[in-house]
């Protein structure tokens, strides 16, 4: 499925090399595991990753979870909680440019659902424990719950 693209790359560098990216990260909670997608594009490549993305302009934070489940894991979540915030420090030296700060939610799946992966990822898996080789600041979040 394409994914939302409401900037050119060229609008979008311009804009977030001067102010801070409002994102939504998912935190989604299973019997199994936490769900985590390995990134293959648009930065933290080989990364595995909390499902999220950018909150548009006029787009309600609720909206923007539904919106962002949808676009990268194919299914709507049910939102338990707000967690607090995520500061991306990291982002400049993986993408060149930019900083983000992400509202963070644990969410469930409902049951019987099948996760469909956009292309910005080529794996998803649940895990406990979580991999090394995660977003380092997600990965400092998740530890710290």
């Amino acid at each position: 499925m394409p994914r939302k693209q409401p900037l050119t790359y060229d609008e979008f560098k311009s804009i977030y090399s001067r102010v801070p990216r409002l994102c939504i990260d998912l935190l989604i909670k299973t019997p199994q595991g936490y769900l985590l997608t390995l990134r293959q594009k648009n930065g933290y490549i080989n990364q595995w990753h909390m499902p999220g993305g950018t909150v548009f302009f006029h787009e309600k934070i609720a909206d923007a979870i539904q919106r962002v489940a949808f676009e990268e894991i194919g299914i709507s979540v049910v939102v338990k909680k707000s967690l607090g915030y995520v500061e991306y420090f990291s982002e400049v030296a993986e993408r060149g440019f930019g900083y983000t700060i992400s509202l963070a939610f644990l969410c469930t799946l409902p049951k019987n659902v099948k996760i469909i992966l956009d292309n910005q990822a080529n794996e998803f898996d649940f895990f406990k424990t979580i991999p090394s080789n995660t977003v380092l600041e997600q990965k400092e979040f998740i530890n710290r719950l």
